[in-house]
């Protein structure tokens, strides 16, 4: 069956314009997909999406790179992309998935479909740049069914005193701009359980496993479950 977007009543409220960072998409596009292999992001992709079932939505589905590492038992995904670039790319990379795959214009804020109508939500590498995360989040939870499953793997605020700092500086100053609005310092956990959602397991990672650290290095890849309510 066809997506059919929906509008919230208050969809209109977030600017699409603010999503729109064709220099950065451009940059992005190139980056991700060599550090699929280089950075070992397709493995992690893996383990993201693994046992997933039934109707899913991604929110801020990028490129559509997690696409070719949904598992068969997933019936249906709606990927939402507010990123013109990025979402040209992410229907491109829906035609060679196995699983069916609809990739819409959306922002996280205000996410263009019925309530408690999924099964699961796939956060991946996308808390870093919304605008609101609480509203985004609540968002989630709104088109999640009651004990639905929130899949995260995101990076943010780590390592020590210095990094932290170094981390606020940025995200205070050149980071968002340069970077499509990414943020360094935020926590996505913390994001999560004020949401009220319930935390499951959940591992912290460095990116890249070897090398240098950098304000980028400090990911998060676990679980979450909306409450039965």
């Amino acid at each position: 069956m066809p997506f059919k977007p929906f509008r919230p009543a208050d969809s209109g409220k977030v600017s699409a314009k603010a999503a729109q960072h064709p220099v950065f998409a451009r940059y992005y596009a190139r980056f991700s997909t060599k550090a699929e292999t280089r950075m070992g992001i397709g493995l992690l992709r893996e383990r993201l999406l693994a046992g997933l079932s039934g109707r899913v939505i991604e929110i801020g589905a990028g490129n559509g790179l997690n696409f070719a590492h949904y598992p068969g038992t997933v019936s249906e995904v709606v990927a939402i992309e507010p990123e013109r670039l990025l979402r040209q790319l992410a229907v491109e990379a829906a035609l060679r998935c196995e699983v069916p795959v609809d990739v819409a214009p959306g922002a996280a804020e205000a996410l263009p479909v019925k309530s408690e109508a999924y099964d699961a939500a796939v956060l991946s590498l996308v808390l870093c740049s919304v605008r609101d995360v609480p509203r985004a989040l609540s968002e989630v939870r709104r088109v999640l069914r009651p004990g639905g499953t929130v899949r995260f793997l995101e990076h943010g605020r780590g390592g020590g005193r210095a990094m932290r700092s170094l981390q606020r500086g940025l995200d205070a100053t050149v980071w968002p701009r340069l970077c499509g609005g990414c943020h360094v310092a935020r926590d996505p956990v913390a994001a999560l359980r004020e949401a009220g959602f319930e935390l499951g397991p959940y591992r912290r990672l460095l990116l890249p496993e070897k090398g240098p650290r950098l304000p980028t290095s400090y990911c998060i890849l676990g679980t979450a479950h909306r409450p039965l309510d």
